[in-house]
């Protein structure tokens, strides 16, 4: 055996990666899938197109590049977070699509749950903030408004999963209800301190038990796929949600290292060591990919729209055909000439969590041209990170050297050095970029005995290009305060 297959199953595609033993990949295979929008901020899949365009990536990656399942070591299972699926336990069928994680539809749960004084006994349990954006009011959503569902869930009939949990369903024939801790630690139901589902947050959210996976630790030997899948068994050994896989990935093992996804949205997770850290400036307490029996946890900080701002100039303004196209048109004025844009196109997530407000532009003359708009996009990503490590810092108790980086907008030199000067800490970029597949090979690869411990994972990871700042301290802290004045300024959902 010399290779570990990672299916990486993202917000807007599903995606196969096979890598050697060393990290390097072999061979990869991607396939999109539908985004669907029954109403403004209601964002759902389709989970059998998830299933199917998964199950297809898989298949082809191994045909096209002539791979044996006998050279296959082990599977390792990303996934994309939070998003809620609910089925039948007896027809394998779902009752409703997939409620994704930027979905806002159960943000008057939310409110109520506030309005009982809920949040701060949730905090406790789970690191969370009560938001939208977690699962468990999502479930909450589907039992109240599915025609019978409470009644079916009551009975035993219905199974909840993340999207790690459906995969799993699907690849084992039903055989398989599990998840792992850091999927589980994203639903608002699991209590992050004991390592368990909290009865207190079911009875809350009115979830029954029976509902729930098993939750295991990220490496672990889970059991094996049906041969009718991919002609043959492969053992299950890594799950992990795909920000503390990427964080894996990072070989961030110890307290205080960071990493900082740049995708759909961009995810800062910083390493807190072997004990719950609750933050103080907005951020969320979750659980760190585990590979043995000792709890391991994060901090981190969301931001909803990132490369999504990117995506928005292309196929909203029509500014350029391709996203990477991007840097050539902001590259052409020498700054934003003033503009500043905040994308808060579904609110706002940490450190603000303001889930109301609206996004805006500021700064605008007679001299703005698309250009200028493109350069302030690029620049809301970095502002919006750069806002998350600030506050890390604030929490932290080992200081943060560098900020490690991946995900598809790290390739844009012009955004890694912005964030660099913000941040005042260089920014450094592995060679290997696709840390997210990466980490759950390498979780794989530690069920299955491939690497004997993460230090054997450690000595994979090279840098492929540091940014280091140059900005000078002053003028970092101007900006981010012209930054912060206009997030004070954003509209609010109910303004006029």
């Amino acid at each position: 055996m010399k290779y570990l297959l990672a299916l990486d199953q993202g917000t807007s595609s599903s995606r196969s990666i096979v890598f050697d033993f060393q990290g390097n990949i072999v061979a990869t295979a991607q396939e999109e899938f539908r985004q669907i929008y029954p109403q403004p901020g209601w964002v759902e899949h389709d989970p059998d197109e998830i299933w199917t365009s998964q199950l297809a990536t898989a298949r082809r990656v191994l045909a096209d590049n002539r791979i044996s399942l006998d050279d296959i070591a082990g599977l390792g299972i990303t996934n994309q977070r939070e998003t809620t699926l609910v089925w039948s336990r007896r027809t394998g069928r779902p009752i409703h699509h997939a409620i994704v994680w930027q979905d806002r539809r159960s943000e008057p749960i939310c409110a109520e749950l506030r309005e009982q004084g809920a949040e701060p006994e949730v905090r406790q349990r789970t690191g969370l903030i009560i938001d939208a954006y977690f699962s468990g009011t999502k479930i909450k959503w589907i039992l109240d408004n599915v025609a019978g569902a409470r009644e079916l869930a009551q009975d035993g009939e219905l199974a909840f999963g993340t999207i790690d949990t459906w995969l799993i369903w699907k690849l084992t024939g039903g055989r398989l209800h599990v998840t792992d801790v850091t999927n589980a630690s994203r639903t608002m139901l699991f209590n992050t301190r004991t390592g368990q589902w909290d009865d207190e947050l079911l009875k809350l959210l009115g979830v029954p038990a029976s509902m729930l996976p098993q939750v295991h630790p990220s490496s672990h030997i889970y059991g094996e796929t049906d041969p009718a899948h991919l002609g043959g068994s492969l053992k299950i050994g890594g799950i992990a949600g795909d920000q503390q896989a990427a964080l894996f990935g990072q070989a961030c093992f110890s307290s205080g290292m960071a990493k900082n996804t740049y995708g759909t949205g961009c995810f800062m997770l910083m390493h807190t060591g072997a004990e719950m850290q609750l933050s103080r400036n907005g951020l969320v307490s979750t659980a760190a990919a585990q590979v043995a029996a000792t709890r391991e946890y994060a901090l981190e900080g969301s931001v909803f729209i990132a490369g999504a701002v990117v995506q928005w100039l292309r196929d909203g303004l029509s500014a350029f055909k391709q996203s990477p196209q991007v840097e050539a048109l902001a590259g052409t004025v020498p700054d934003a000439g003033g503009v500043i844009l905040v994308p808060a196109f579904t609110g706002l997530g940490a450190p603000y969590w303001r889930a109301n407000v609206k996004g805006a532009m500021f700064g605008l003359t007679r001299g703005t041209t698309l250009a200028h708009i493109a350069r302030a996009s690029l620049e809301s990503i970095a502002f919006q990170s750069a806002a998350l490590l600030i506050a890390m810092k604030r929490d932290a108790s080992t200081p943060i050297a560098e900020l490690r980086v991946d995900g598809g907008a790290c390739a844009n030199n012009m955004l890694m050095q912005f964030q660099a000067d913000l941040l005042g800490v260089p920014v450094v970029r592995p060679r290997i970029t696709e840390t997210t597949a990466l980490g759950a090979a390498y979780l794989a690869g530690l069920a299955c005995g491939v690497y004997q411990g993460t230090a054997d994972v450690a000595s994979n990871w090279q840098v492929e290009r540091v940014f280091e700042p140059q900005m000078s301290a002053d003028e970092a802290a101007a900006r981010m305060a012209a930054w912060d004045k206009a997030v004070a300024a954003l509209p609010a959902e109910d303004d006029r």
